[in-house]
């Protein structure tokens, strides 16, 4: 099991200088078909989506504490929140890697599927194949707009916490910092809401994950 997968990170790291299509069929080769390289991946967006929630969440208790204390170290209050930025941007970049990591292997599975429905020469089994694809891609669309909806309320959040510690790095003191305060109302509305459509994705990867046709099925 273990040469199992590291064979396909092997593959995964030739995957980023060649054709994802030569990349899905030695994967196959090796045992990996694509609908689970698409489960693998929706649950690893799914988990990169939880930890940059968790990091949003963390990047606001920490501009709340900073803005609510007076005094002390400015320049550690500026160090504490320019590192919280940099680990929210971080996130924020594995989470819209892992998007299109998603959308290339399903938009493959997809094609692949349309494609082998020429195959059947049993007109019933076709049909029923090609209603578990139409439900699939309707599940699929559904799950990628909400992953993209809750990436797409990060930058938002981000810019907003750029403004305010570049602010802070070229006005390090009292009064810079007492004027953080002013957006703390909007920055918790827009981490409330961010976290929200996180979620909301999160559940959509599970039910997702949990309809998807097994192999064996049509």
């Amino acid at each position: 099991m273990k040469l199992r997968f590291w064979v396909a990170g092997f593959l995964l790291i030739l995957a980023g200088a060649g054709c994802s299509t030569a990349y899905y069929g030695a994967m196959e080769k090796f045992g990996f078909a694509k609908r689970e390289i698409l489960v693998d991946r929706v649950q690893e967006t799914r988990k990169a989506q939880t930890e940059a929630k968790e990091q949003f969440a963390s990047a606001l208790e920490h501009f709340l504490a900073v803005t609510k204390v007076d005094g002390g170290d400015l320049q550690q209050k500026y160090n504490e929140l320019n590192r919280e930025l940099t680990r929210s941007e971080d996130r924020a970049m594995e989470v819209r890697a892992r998007i299109a990591a998603v959308e290339d292997v399903a938009e493959a599975l997809f094609r692949e599927w349309k494609q082998e429905l020429a195959q059947y020469s049993n007109a019933n089994l076709r049909r029923e194949s090609e209603r578990e694809l139409d439900l699939t891609r309707r599940r699929y669309d559904t799950l990628v707009r909400l992953m993209h909806r809750a990436a797409d309320r990060m930058e938002p959040v981000l810019a907003t916490f750029r403004d305010q510690v570049l602010f802070l790095k070229h006005n390090l003191n009292a009064r810079a910092l007492a004027s953080l305060d002013t957006t703390n109302r909007t920055l918790e509305a827009d981490i409330s809401q961010l976290i929200g459509d996180m979620e909301a994705s999160i559940r959509e990867a599970d039910n997702f994950i949990k309809n998807l046709p097994a192999p064996d099925q049509p």
